[in-house]
């Protein structure tokens, strides 16, 4: 059970969120979206005004993406966006995939892409979608899937820049949100 908290206060929605080790000398803030609607709301409808026009195709990564794709398409009025999978599964035909790296993941993970997908990012402006974006491990993977399907990237977004990737002028965020040390 967490101790420590942080005060999160994003898209006039406020949370406390656990801080949580991730090695010996790291700690995060665990931001988790899934199942709060109304924060996953309040995110989509603010990111929507900073999403570039040129946009045609959301891409997010399995699983803590879905929701906030979902929405997001919802609010662009979208009819669909495309989910990254974490396993080739059996039904799909044509599958590329990529390895990723993420500091809340332990070890390597595939992100894949089946034909199907494939097709409907071909051509098409791109926007790559997360919720949070801390070392970019994630958005590496997503940008190396979308080249291997011929999509032209126009933006990164998330939620939340973790550390340093708040920095960075390239990235579309709300807010940034700080590392912790370990204890």
């Amino acid at each position: 059970m967490a101790q420590r908290f942080h005060t999160l206060e994003v898209a006039g929605i406020r949370r406390e969120l656990p801080i949580l080790n991730v090695t010996d000398e790291l700690a995060i803030a665990g931001f988790i979206m899934l199942g709060d609607v109304e924060l996953t709301d309040a995110c989509a409808r603010a990111l929507a005004e900073k999403v570039p026009k040129e946009t045609e195709v959301l891409l997010t990564a399995e699983t803590k993406g879905i929701p906030l794709a979902a929405e997001l398409a919802r609010c662009l009025d979208m009819k669909r966006y495309v989910v990254a999978r974490k396993s080739v599964k059996a039904y799909m035909e044509d599958a590329i995939w990529v390895e990723d790296r993420s500091i809340t993941t332990k070890g390597v993970q595939k992100l894949c892409l089946d034909g199907a997908d494939k097709a409907r990012i071909a051509g098409k402006n791109v926007l790559l979608l997360d919720d949070v974006v801390s070392t970019g491990g994630s958005m590496k993977a997503l940008t190396e899937l979308a080249d291997k399907a011929g999509g032209k990237i126009v933006g990164e977004a998330c939620v939340l820049a973790e550390g340093k990737a708040a920095e960075r002028k390239d990235l579309i965020f709300l807010e940034a949100l700080p590392l912790f040390d370990a204890k």
